[in-house]
């Protein structure tokens, strides 16, 4: 199976398309707009590949929570992929894609993200044995009352950390931890092994800010 994978919704943006198993990436991190790179990262995984569009059987994207013109580059470009050759995808929350990576990574069932998303808020999240739970965007200050077997990963712990860990009781932190394209893969692997299937309805971002959510994809 040959898939694509796609992730521009925070300061990391990266690609993988995997081949039969076989995985070739691109990444860019800390760079001002990252996401705009990624047409230009796709180029260069379909040429180092020698595969062409029309022979990927699906794209697995993240839809966000995340930077605004980062969720939208994100889910445009993925629009235009699977329009422009009849392509199925699967969209996955970036919170998820962020503790399904830390739950493998760091070998914990229990995982609270947050996610840095200004004006003094965070994207707020629990993984946990597998399973998003409470996924929403609040003040570091109302998030969910947690304990030491949780481990505190994305840039909400960066910005918060006195908040988040006063509020949470969350001790152990990885706040350096990104999004990888890499990851989606497998996730999209897992979600498909549990039933779900890959689709051609047009895909769409999810904001979780209410002002932003009312905007649509033009």
């Amino acid at each position: 199976m040959n898939i694509l994978a796609i992730d521009t919704c925070t300061e990391a943006a990266s690609i993988t398309l995997s081949i039969s198993g076989q995985k070739t990436s691109r990444a860019i991190l800390n760079r001002e707009k990252s996401s705009s790179h990624i047409l230009k990262l796709c180029d260069e995984v379909f040429s180092e590949t020698n595969i062409e569009l029309n022979e990927i059987d699906a794209i697995a994207y993240t839809k966000g929570p995340g930077a605004f013109t980062g969720v939208r580059m994100c889910v445009g470009v993925v629009q235009g992929l699977s329009l422009a050759s009849d392509i199925p995808t699967m969209g996955f929350s970036t919170l998820e894609l962020l503790g399904y990576k830390a739950a493998s990574r760091l070998n914990s069932a229990k995982i609270a993200i947050a996610v840095d998303a200004r004006m003094g808020e965070v994207y707020w999240a629990i993984y946990e044995h597998g399973l998003l739970l409470n996924e929403r965007i609040c003040g570091p200050d109302n998030v969910d009352k947690l304990n030491e077997e949780y481990i505190g990963v994305g840039s909400g712990w960066k910005s918060y950390k006195e908040s988040l860990t006063l509020q949470s009781d969350v001790n152990r932190i990885e706040s350096s931890f990104y999004p990888e394209s890499g990851d989606l893969i497998n996730l999209f692997l897992s979600a498909i092994k549990n039933g779900q299937m890959a689709t051609l309805k047009l895909p769409q971002p999810t904001y979780l800010r209410n002002n932003v959510a009312q905007k649509s994809l033009k």
